[in-house]
C-alpha cells in the first residue's frame, strides 16, 4: 500500500518539570524523526549559556510579548518563574494544515490551554525516575542557586498533580528509551482510525 500524505498534521505536546531532560529527549526524537516540526516558543527570559535565539527560544522583550497577547497571536502562553512563554498560533496552524506533525515543549498551564483549543492534541508528560534524581539533575546543571532550585522542585510537585490530564507518561531514565517510547506513541496515534480514513477508498 502506498502511504499517502497526511491530510492534517498531529499536534504533540511535551511537558515535564525543569531538569527532567526534555531538551535532550527532544533532540534525540528529532534526530530519529526528521518529519516533525519543533515549534520554537517565545519567551521573555534571558538566554542561558549556549542557547541561541530562534533555535532554543525566540527571545523577546516583555513589551513585545504583551503586544502579541493583545493581538491574539498566540495559541497559548503562560508565566513560569516570573517569565512569559508562548506559542505562535499562525505557525502551528500553517504546519498542521500542510500535514506536518508539530511538537511543542510547554509547561502544564500552556498544555491545558492547548487541550481546550485543540482537543485532538496528544499530551505527553515526562518524569525522571525519582524526585531525588530530579533534584540531583537540577544541582548538576550548576546554573541556578539553591533558592531557585528549591522553587523549581516545588513547582515540579505542583506540576505532578496535572499528570492525570495527560494522555501518556514517559519516564526519562535513559534518553534513547524515552525517545523510543515517544516515537511508539506517535506511531500509534498515526494509526488511529480518524487519521487514516483517507486511506480507505469509498468513504
Amino acid at each position: 500500500m502506498i502511504k499517502k500524505k497526511k491530510t492534517r498534521g498531529q499536534l504533540i505536546v511535551l511537558s515535564g518539570p525543569s531538569g527532567v531532560g526534555k531538551s535532550t529527549v527532544i533532540a534525540e526524537l528529532l534526530g530519529e524523526r526528521k518529519d516533525i516540526y519543533f515549534s520554537v516558543s517565545f519567551t521573555t527570559r534571558s538566554p542561558r549559556v549556549g542557547e541561541a535565539d530562534g533555535v532554543n527560544y525566540n527571545f523577546v522583550s516583555r513589551e513585545e510579548f504583551e503586544r502579541m497577547i493583545s493581538a491574539d497571536e498566540l495559541l497559548e502562553y503562560a508565566q513560569y518563574v516570573g517569565n512569559y512563554y508562548g506559542t505562535s498560533l499562525k505557525v502551528i496552524q500553517d504546519k498542521l494544515a500542510a500535514g506536518i506533525d508539530v511538537l511543542l515543549d510547554i509547561e502544564v498551564q500552556g498544555a491545558a490551554k492547548v487541550r481546550s483549543k485543540c482537543p485532538e492534541a496528544v499530551l505527553i508528560f515526562i518524569i525522571p525516575p525519582s524526585f531525588e534524581e530530579l533534584s540531583r539533575r537540577l544541582h548538576g546543571r550548576a546554573t541556578d542557586n539553591e533558592d531557585v532550585i528549591a522553587g523549581r522542585l516545588q513547582k515540579a510537585r505542583e506540576e505532578y498533580r496535572q499528570i492525570p490530564n495527560y494522555d501518556y507518561l514517559v519516564v526519562n531514565d535513559k534518553v534513547s528509551t524515552a525517545a523510543a517510547e515517544i516515537i511508539s506513541i506517535l506511531t500509534a496515534e498515526d494509526c488511529r482510525t480518524r487519521n487514516r480514513l483517507a486511506l480507505v477508498d469509498g468513504i
